[in-house]
């Protein structure tokens, strides 16, 4: 592709970004922003949610992956549905009767001040990581795809991806992010199955000759019984269901979405659908990436050393011109449609937690609280500009297993901290939670790096988030209260 179809593909999709923010955004003030009203329809927030569940670490790196680890992605896609049921059984309905804006104001109602911004903080601290890891991916694209033609440097193209992102949500905040995340699931979702069909043509299968290779491939593998390894069911299986209970349950980011439906009862019902098709796109991915193995194998091309660069190597440099238009729209669209709502959860959070714009009513104080509220939106993207930045020159192994390492050590406490609220009555010394909060990943940490040594061989996959999180629970059970005497 020519550098200047790829620009004209970018401008024309972030022109129609803009418009569906001018729309939405109209006659937008901080209640439209935080909460879109609460007017969402259930059916547009689930879709949308797919494209930010998904976004641009899984729409190159899983696919990727399956040349290492074949299919067995799919055990904790399984436990997501497990982890998607308490968040719409216990979560959500909480969630919804506090009547909250940021869902870490539960810990200040259930424990108190330093609780609450703890779990605030980590949320700040996790967001951050993972959406600068997704941006990291757009960016690199942009910049193969586009801006090394023009010699524009790394930062540059970083620094553009960021203010594209600013200019339409920083109106309309999260009504406008549910209806772009819509519009950026279905670019990514038709991406994929493009791609799958002009494979297929290339390779001259059916529909059932396709299937049929997959199955037979070496990489449609999908489940593991060697418990020494990080890819043992059990493992996969309830790390996939912790995650999806800290990644989107405790998440501001995922839950501020769920929040704008007008009722628990729609609530859960797009939860309830949006797990289920998650279920079936994480299994296309897989079979794209079996797909792009198989199609490198029959043509002699060679498999790089990185796996997050075979997709986006094949689309630029072996298909069709098509098909490179339509992978630039879906890893655009991938990255931004998780990016974007991510931006807006870390403003809402930072403004909710820490500035104290603390319910609907004071939402109302328009010109001050609007000044402030753009000041941080800002503020962050300055932020992820510079973590992006300092991520290019550390990486060197799959994004989607950072970003997945990284949530095991930065949502354990939150993991903690909310079982320990939920299923038991006592109360904590406040002042302490913040110490176990950072404890806790440190000695997990170390049980990971150690592990082999400590217990027989045994190394720790994803599920390290269960270990994070049961000891910040431990750490809470000794700084309990004494209860008083009558």
């Amino acid at each position: 592709m020519s550098p200047q179809l790829v620009l004209s593909v970018v401008f024309g999709y972030f022109l129609i970004l803009i418009l569906i923010s001018f729309l939405t955004s109209s006659k937008a003030d901080s209640s439209t922003f935080f909460t879109a009203n609460r007017q969402s329809p259930w059916y547009l927030v689930a879709f949308g949610m797919i494209g930010a569940s998904l976004s641009g670490v899984t729409f190159i790196s899983v696919p990727g992956w399956v040349g290492t680890t074949q299919f067995s992605y799919m055990q904790m896609v399984f436990g997501y549905l497990a982890g998607y049921a308490v968040i719409g059984l216990i979560l959500m309905p909480l969630y919804y009767r506090l009547n909250l804006i940021s869902i870490y104001q539960y810990l200040d109602q259930r424990f108190g001040f330093w609780s609450y911004k703890t779990g605030a903080a980590y949320f700040l601290l996790s967001r951050v990581i993972g959406a600068s890891f997704r941006l990291f991916l757009v960016a690199g694209v942009l910049q193969l795809t586009l801006f090394d033609a023009w010699n524009v440097s790394f930062e540059i193209t970083v620094a553009i991806t960021i203010m594209l992102i600013w200019l339409y949500t920083f109106r309309g905040g999260i009504n406008t992010i549910v209806w772009t995340d819509s519009l950026q699931t279905l670019f990514m979702l038709s991406a994929v199955g493009a791609v799958i069909i002009s494979i297929s043509n290339d390779l001259n299968f059916t529909f059932g000759e396709m299937v049929t290779a997959v199955q037979e491939s070496q990489y449609s593998k999908t489940f593991f019984w060697d418990w020494q390894l990080g890819s043992h069911f059990v493992k996969q299986f309830l790390s996939g269901a912790f995650i999806a209970i800290v990644m989107t349950g405790l998440d501001q980011d995922m839950m501020q979405k769920n929040l704008t439906c007008k009722n628990i009862g729609e609530a859960q019902k797009n939860m309830f659908w949006f797990s289920v098709i998650l279920v079936f796109a994480n299994l296309l991915f897989l079979c794209l990436g079996a797909l792009l193995y198989i199609y490198s194998n029959a043509n002699g091309i060679e498999i790089p050393a990185k796996t997050d660069d075979l997709f986006p190597m094949l689309a630029t440099q072996h298909f069709s011109t098509f098909i490179g238009i339509v992978f630039l729209l879906g890893i655009i669209a991938a990255a931004y449609s998780s990016a974007d709502s991510a931006l807006t959860s870390l403003t809402t959070s930072f403004c909710v937690d820490f500035l104290n714009f603390k319910d609907e009513q004071s939402l109302n104080i328009q010109d001050k609280q609007k000044k402030t509220r753009l000041l941080v939106h800002l503020g962050f993207s300055v932020l992820l500009f510079i973590v992006i930045i300092i991520f290019k020159n550390l990486n060197n192994e799959a994004v989607i297993s950072s970003v997945f390492r990284a949530a095991g050590y930065t949502y354990g406490p939150l993991l903690g901290i909310y079982a320990f609220g939920l299923f038991t009555n006592l109360k904590v010394r406040d002042f302490l939670v913040p110490i176990i909060c950072i404890a806790s990943p440190i000695v997990s940490y170390l049980l990971n790096i150690y592990s082999m040594e400590l217990f027989w061989g045994y190394r720790f996959g994803f599920e390290i988030l269960l270990v994070n999180g049961m000891l910040t629970f431990i750490g809470l059970l000794l700084i309990t209260k004494k209860a008083a005497h009558v």
